[in-house]
């Protein structure tokens, strides 16, 4: 160790007795160094470490022994072990004095090269070995600093993680608990550590048992993982993903268990309200497709031609799609009643400047938007061919006001032909008539030699109005329609006015009477009330779940499918077995479906009688 030797010191007056004494000592790692007097020994002392010091017993001014004591009084210097170099006889007295004040041995002149290197050996060994101890103390500090400061970082890092970090042993006994997991649970560590995982109830008991499985099983390859429900003081419910290590004790074998819990209450929340809004998406789009499907079918029913089919269908169908971007602009939430007049004016369907417009500012939602445009689609068109707007001075007074639980629209013609009551109701009047929801109640048409006036009267929001079910009879079935239901009393649960018309023209068509009910109340007064062989259930009635409806037709064995735009993920749970009819559907894949539930259920086929079940 040239770089680092360890040192020893002779003091000694006359240089040659040191330089002879040095020449003894000599060796590869020792470095010798010289004083000729006590006072430069002890300058050295203060800037040189010493394994040794020999010290001459006779010098002059300060001599060995008081040179000893000056040593032993100095914190610096106290430890540095001394052997006395004398010639003087030896004097038991004078060796007494010497251990008196620290001395561990002494050399006597003329000095023995054997004894005096066997001396400095057992010294030059203690040196390196304190040199060494030295070396592996300071490795030490730089590791335990290192260490320090990699469990400090570790601890800021598990502090401000939005981890909840715990560890427990074998038994599940909670030995650590982070902060993260004093924030994510509200509750502090001095109220868990010690307590088994959930002994106080805020682990559900199966995630425990998922935990104690991992700890039994005794293996720490792989990686763990689970979900847990945690319930917090205050009541909250959270949502956990749960990682844990299984670590062993190198010493005693025992195991112990790591966790990370991440706090996904939120993103579950986000995955369910996704899912939902695709759902509803996914409903609206459909429900959109059967009404487009419903307002062909009609058009088709009753146009004359194949031009006029042409006209009236598209005419509608643009009806439908500006409707549909004025709700697109407002995220399907609520659409102006203004813009959806303007739409109509900016389409050529009314004239801006024969049309006389007032009312109070009104949003409606977005059932009512899709309605009420085809009905104003219906109005323009109608005054453009037959009414006011077929002549130069027609004109057109629209206005609308707040009633009870409903918006009240009116449209009046004036200074147009004589009209009078049609002699049958076309499409375009079902259309109007749809957009009140379906109930001619809702719908008023007075017929004047100056003008026709329509009194509309508008649920308000989403609500369907609360009036009786239509029970309507059956015409003539049609022999060219597929399959026959055998004069069935059919149920159609269903809030959109066209799809259902739609559904009830196949469904007479194939030989079935017909029960329509637009909301929930409506659909548990005929479950009730009436005697029906099958069922049709819509997925949503104007925003409320059909679940107490299913249940109702269950609880009576009416058998029964859902014909929705929703998948059956988002259908009432418990009713897998029942068939879904996605929208828009086709008559063929719609009656034999019916056909079947009844078959299956075997039912027979009754009238529609009013009767009162149990």
């Amino acid at each position: 160790m040239p770089d680092n030797p360890i040192r020893f010191l002779i003091v000694d007056d006359i240089r040659e007795n040191m330089i002879a004494l040095e020449a003894l000592l000599r060796r590869d790692g020792l470095r010798v160094d010289f004083a000729g007097s006590a006072a430069e020994a002890l300058e050295l002392m203060l800037v040189h470490d010493y394994a040794l010091a020999f010290l001459d017993v006779q010098m002059p001014e300060t001599d060995g022994f008081e040179l000893a004591e000056l040593m032993r009084g100095s914190e610096r210097t106290r430890q540095i072990p001394i052997i006395f170099v004398t010639a003087a006889d030896r004097d038991e007295r004078r060796r007494f004095k010497g251990f008196e004040v620290g001395a561990l041995d002494y050399i006597f002149k003329p000095i023995d090269p054997v004894i005096l290197q066997s001396k400095a050996d057992v010294f030059f060994m203690i040196g390196r070995q304190a040199r060494e101890l030295e070396r592996q103390r300071d490795e030490l500090r730089v590791l335990a600093h290192h260490r320090d400061a990699a469990i400090s970082r570790l601890k800021a890092h598990a502090d401000n993680s939005p981890l909840a970090l715990v560890e427990c042993d074998c038994r599940l006994t909670i030995r650590s608990w982070s902060q993260g997991a004093e924030r994510m649970f509200g509750v502090g560590a001095d109220q868990m550590l010690g307590r088994v995982i959930g002994e106080q109830g805020w682990l559900a008991p199966e995630a425990t048992a998922v935990l104690r499985s991992w700890v039994q099983n005794g293996t720490s390859e792989g990686r763990h993982k689970t979900e847990a429900r945690v319930s917090r003081p205050d009541g909250d419910m959270i949502h956990c993903e749960v990682f844990g290590s299984i670590l062993r004790d190198p010493s005693d074998g025992n195991l112990s268990l790591s966790l990370q819990v991440l706090d996904v209450t939120e993103r579950q929340r986000a995955e369910e309200m996704r899912s939902l809004l695709i759902g509803e998406l996914n409903h609206r789009i459909k429900n959109t497709l059967a009404n487009v499907q419903a307002i062909a079918r009609q058009t088709l029913r009753q146009a004359k031609s194949l031009d006029g089919f042409e006209q009236g269908f598209i005419g509608r169908l643009q009806a439908l799609s500006r409707a549909h971007s004025i709700l697109s602009d407002v995220t399907w939430t609520s659409a102006p009643l203004d813009q959806l007049i303007d739409e109509q004016i900016r389409a050529g369907t009314l004239d801006p400047l024969r049309l006389t417009r007032h009312g109070p500012k009104v949003q409606l939602s977005p059932e009512n938007t899709l309605r009420l445009a085809l009905s104003l689609h219906e109005l323009g068109t109608n005054a453009a061919k037959y009414g006011a707007l077929s002549t130069p001075n027609g004109i057109i007074d629209l206005s609308w006001h707040q009633g009870e639980a409903c918006l009240v629209l009116r449209w009046e013609e004036r200074g147009g032909p004589a009209v009078s009551p049609p002699e049958h109701k076309g499409f375009g009047m079902t259309l109007i008539h749809a957009s009140a929801g379906g109930d001619d109640n809702m719908v008023k048409a007075e017929w004047h030699e100056s003008g026709v006036i329509w009194t509309i009267s508008l649920p308000l929001g989403a609500a369907s109005p609360k009036q009786s079910a239509d029970n309507q009879a059956a015409p003539a079935p049609d022999a060219g329609k597929i399959g026959s239901l055998g004069q069935c009393c059919v149920l159609v649960v269903e809030d959109e006015p066209l799809v259902a018309l739609d559904m009830s023209h196949e469904l007479k068509a194939a030989g079935a009477s017909v029960n329509i009910a637009r909301n929930i109340d409506q659909a548990l007064q005929v479950i009730g009330t009436l005697e029906i062989d099958v069922a049709m259930l819509d997925g949503n009635l104007s925003g409320q779940p059909v679940d107490d409806v299913a249940l109702a037709l269950a609880r009576h064995r009416i058998p029964f499918c859902f014909v929705s735009g929703y998948g059956r993920e988002h259908l009432p749970q418990g009713f897998q077995h029942v068939p879904v009819v996605e929208k828009p559907f086709r008559a063929e894949a719609l009656l034999p479906v019916l056909t079947e539930l009844m078959h299956a259920a075997a039912i027979r086929p009754t009238s529609a009688t009013p009767v009162i079940r149990p």
